[in-house]
């Protein structure tokens, strides 16, 4: 990596053993469980809707979105920014901010294949891992 590429920072979360990041820009707030009103006929991955200062938010499930196995933990909630509105995605942790490099970016990886392939831009390499970028507006697109 040279010292003089353009980086960018992400938040970053997990889902099962999935690192995702989205620009900190498209983050409005992170937040502890919250609770939940079920929405009858709603897409498969909507978990419900949340209440945040008086604003009614819809909340995806990840896991869901993605196919893979729920689980009993409390899901923390990312609020971001989509398109002019509000939407909370569930995630198992969240992580830190960090910062990355234009030159670590790659497209997906071949060994990703079916609904997270679906749902991100491409990786960044990290030391010890990859850092999947999420197409947010593709993500919440395919939820609904």
């Amino acid at each position: 990596m040279r010292p003089d590429t353009p980086t960018r920072q992400l938040c970053t979360f997990q889902v099962d053993d999935l690192l995702f990041g989205i620009p900190v820009e498209s983050v409005r707030e992170l937040m502890k469980p919250q609770p939940m009103t079920r929405v009858p006929l709603s897409g498969h991955a909507v978990a419900g809707l949340i209440n945040i200062r008086g604003e009614i938010v819809t909340a995806l499930d990840v896991r869901r979105r993605l196919g893979l196995a729920g689980t009993e933990a409390p899901s923390m909630n990312v609020v971001l920014f989509v398109r002019d509105e509000l939407a909370s995605v569930l995630v198992d942790k969240i992580g830190d901010v960090v910062e990355v490099h234009d030159d670590q970016f790659e497209r997906p990886p071949e060994t990703l294949r079916g609904s997270v392939r679906e749902v991100i831009r491409g990786a960044y390499k990290l030391p010890n891992r990859l850092l999947l970028l999420l197409d947010v507006p593709r993500f919440v697109e395919g939820c609904c």
